[in-house]
């Protein structure tokens, strides 16, 4: 058995630290950390550095190694286009709060690893604004194949918005407040009643789904949720793009942003910039500095740090940032703060500023303090004299602040879910079916879902073969029963254990109608179960839409992993669930066999425990620097894996903490694609034969292999499915694949999993993050590792980040008299 190394690791050959997974895994949470998704879901939180002294944990295995050593297959430096490190959202709790990793004025830095773990490919280099204005145009996302997904959320939210409209009362949010709070909640009300503009910041007459929208009236009922892909940005005419050139020469940017500019801000994209230039935030991979030359150059004098447009403008910036971290809102102070660091003299009236312009909407979370003349109960009791005291003690409300869209989609998911709970009709008769099932586990998952409209269950990957069993026993019973999953080979696996290919669908098919029963007369799923694997996966977004789209009387389970990492979009739909017991859980009670099953499970509960593996199904590869890492990956997976286990090299998925550095997934894939299958990369980088993911929407990572290309685009096999990707969209959405982050690879599975732990490494290692990724393994785990301490002081120490959501206290407040605790 192979221990841990206790010694230290050679530093890591690199000018820049590698890029990490955050808090969205990503979480936040995750997401995502617990997990905050990588941008533009979000990154991984980062960790702290080991404690000195500390013991290594032990990890049983033998070291595969071979004889030949010498030096990586790949330059010992900064991956081609490495940057700077992504930032950190204001929104974040942790002593990690957002940082500045570019002076003011340094146009040249840009967020080059937004399309960080949850999934998308962009180019590294996307949405730079160089000095020189020679920087390639942030990708535009255009979800060609999702067109029909798009058409049918349309008819869907207008649906939504339908049924919404026969609701009369307002979000209740902001009530009660005082001092600061109680002048954002008169802003609030300023706009509601009418007396100030919620439109002038975002007034464009075609607004993209990326574009900030006012705050709702008061009498208004809440909007539908946007869908998580967004819809492909319609063609841009020839004149809007050469009047928004025009803007973006004049103002020193270049003209590379005038294609995305357009695509986010509309037909009028130059009349609104020329107007407010910080609208140019409003463009992926654009920071602050940047806009604020850009509009120096055009405004001149007449701009400053307090100017109303660009505190308005930095506000949704920074709730944009906090959601590709997976929050839904964030803290008002937490805002404040972000906002004095970037010169703002007034933090409060911006504030105030952005959520009378409709760029931000405010709720205030917890109990509200009592009503002026008052006292409770505990001030009553100890006398008049005592009342100022219990004032002072009792938690003031915490005060955030949100994009509308997130919020709308948190009040539509509470509502449908609650819809659920209590519309669903408890007379069948499972009885039978339960007995009949292949564990305790399923019985009781079966006879907890005959009782209720919304059940949560929770598991690790063995526990799948319960929500398997529910649904063959459901179909057995007549009813239309499904399984739906985050992946493609998540629904090949659901779908072998219920024997049936046509009960399983993965999320984003079903979503779109590619897969799935359709929809009844009403426009609803034609469903009585819903099986959700891989919950955790989950967005906010992507939960409302999908809870909007069944009937009342459905069925619906949230099946999946509490420990792996957070959804790649905002959000922690299944862990505010779990949290608010807005309805009956089932734990498995099914452990995960073998060595690689029993290492998890510990990790799971934050031990690093030594595990017996006499046929080598956890190996541990120590290494001293990312150059050697590199090499020895390349070692074991084009050798000794396929050797020792008869795994083949395209069977075996190479994971590691971030795309940037010596040692991330760009180095990685490069050094890979030079031993299994070198050659010029002709077709836009790739070559037939090629392992790539194919990211069609934010948040969807899809492997493939490259076939062919030709005038239509690139030829791949994603599973066993043919997809052509656009010439147009090869570069911002298809990535070489031999190497992934833990966000790509969650809800997917291979026989055979290395997972690559250089020294720098250590800050986006925390115990989601190690869990997920020692879990993508079924027979064999190789663990490349270089971070000492840094790995069982994550699993130990390091659990989820919390991400800020409303979604539990939303759950909590509603009337659910059928949800069983």
């Amino acid at each position: 058995m192979t221990a841990l190394p206790g010694e230290t690791p050679g530093t890591v050959g690199t000018d820049t630290p590698q890029d990490t997974v955050s808090p969205p895994d990503t979480g936040a949470e995750g997401s995502a950390h617990a997990d905050a998704p990588e941008a533009p879901g979000a990154t991984e939180p980062p960790g702290d550095a080991a404690g000195a002294g500390e013991p290594a944990a032990e990890v049983s295995g033998t070291e595969v190694s071979d004889a030949e050593g010498g030096q990586a297959d790949t330059e010992d430096g900064p991956a081609d286009g490495e940057d700077a490190p992504a930032e950190v959202s204001a929104g974040s709790s942790d002593a990690d709060a957002e940082t500045e990793d570019v002076s003011a004025g340094s146009p040249d830095v840009a967020d080059a690893d937004a399309d960080a773990e949850n999934g998308s490919a962009g180019s590294p280099d996307a949405g730079a604004v160089t000095a020189d204005g020679a920087a390639e145009a942030p990708a535009v996302p255009e979800l060609s194949e999702a067109q029909a997904e798009l058409a049918a959320q349309r008819e869907l939210r207008e649906r939504i918005e339908k049924r919404k409209a026969e609701k009369t009362a307002p979000i209740a949010a902001g009530t009660g407040l005082s001092g600061t709070a109680a002048e954002l909640l008169a802003a609030v009300r300023a706009v509601e009643s009418g007396e100030k503009s919620g439109t002038a910041f975002f007034d464009s007459p075609a607004p993209a789904p990326a574009t900030r929208r006012p705050a709702p009236a008061a009498a208004q009922p809440p909007r539908a949720p946007v869908p998580a892909a967004a819809p492909a940005p319609q063609a841009a005419s020839p004149e809007a793009l050469d009047a928004v050139r025009a803007v973006l020469v004049e103002g020193g940017a270049p003209e590379a942003l005038a294609r995305p500019a357009v695509g986010v801000l509309g037909e009028q994209a130059a009349e609104l910039l020329r107007t407010d230039p910080w609208q140019l935030l409003a463009v992926p991979g654009v920071r602050p500095e940047q806009a604020d030359g850009f509009a120096r150059a055009l405004l001149g004098a007449g701009c400053g740090p307090d100017d109303g447009r660009r505190t308005a403008a930095l506000v949704g910036w920074l709730l944009e940032r906090a959601a590709l971290q997976g929050h839904t809102a964030l803290d008002a102070g937490a805002v404040r703060a972000a906002l004095a660091e970037r010169a703002v003299g007034d933090p409060d009236a911006a504030v105030r500023n952005a959520v009378e312009e409709g760029v931000a909407l405010v709720f205030q979370e917890g109990d509200e303090p009592a009503p002026d003349g008052e006292e409770d109960e505990e001030g009553a009791a100890d006398g008049a004299g005592l009342a100022e005291d219990a004032d002072t003690d009792r938690e003031p409300a915490q005060v955030l602040l949100g994009l509308d869209r997130y919020a709308l989609a948190e009040e539509s998911l509470a509502d449908g879910l609650a819809r659920l709970v209590n519309a669903c009709e408890k007379a069948a008769d499972w009885a039978e079916a339960a007995a009949a099932a292949p564990s305790p586990s399923a019985a009781e998952l079966i006879r907890t879902t005959a009782a209720a409209g919304l059940v949560a269950h929770s598991g690790g990957e063995a526990a799948r073969a319960e929500p398997a069993a529910l649904i063959a026993a459901a179909r057995g019973l007549g009813l239309r029963a499904l399984g739906a999953t985050h992946s493609e080979d998540g629904r090949r696996r659901l779908a072998a254990a219920v024997g049936d290919p046509d009960t399983a669908v993965t999320l984003a098919g079903l979503l779109s109608g590619a897969q799935g029963p359709g929809r009844d007369e009403d426009g609803a799923l034609a469903l009585d179960l819903l099986v959700v694997l891989d919950a955790p996966q989950l967005d906010v977004e992507n939960a409302a839409v999908l809870v909007e789209a069944l009937a009342d009387g459905t069925r619906l389970v949230l099946s999946g992993d509490p420990g792996v990492l957070g959804s790649a979009g905002a959000g922690r739909v299944f862990a505010d669930v779990l949290a608010a017991r807005a309805c009956p859980q089932v734990v498995s009670r099914t452990p995960d066999p073998g060595p690689i099953g029993e290492l998890v499970s510990g990790i799971g509960i934050g031990e690093l425990h030594q595990v017996d593996a006499p046929g080598k199904e956890v190996v541990i590869v120590p290494v001293r620097d990312a150059g050697e890492a590199v090499h020895r990956t390349v070692q074991l997976v084009a050798d000794s894996v396929p050797r020792a286990f008869s795994i083949p090299a395209e069977e075996t998925q190479v994971i590691t903490v971030g795309h940037g550095g010596a040692a991330g997934t760009r180095a990685l894939n490069e050094a890979l694609k030079q031993r299994l299958n070198p050659g010029p990369g002709r077709f836009g980088g790739f070559d037939p034969g090629d392992r790539v993911v194919h990211v069609p929407a934010p948040g969807r990572a899809v492997p493939g292999v490259v076939r062919s290309a030709d005038a239509e685009g690139l030829r791949l096999d994603c599973g066993g499915v043919p997809v052509v990707v656009p010439q147009e969209r090869v570069e911002s959405s298809v990535r070489h694949g031999w190497a992934l982050s833990a966000h790509q690879a969650a809800g997917m599975r291979w026989p055979a999993a290395v997972v690559v732990l250089p020294g720098d490494a250590a800050q986006g290692l925390s115990r989601p993050w190690v869990y997920t990724a020692f879990g993508r393994g079924e027979r064999h785990l190789s663990v490349v590792h270089g971070v000492d301490q840094a790995l069982p002081h994550a699993v130990a120490q390091i659990p989820a980040q919390e991400r800020t959501t409303r979604l539990r206290p939303l759950l909590e407040a509603l009337p659910t008299p059928d949800a069983a605790s």
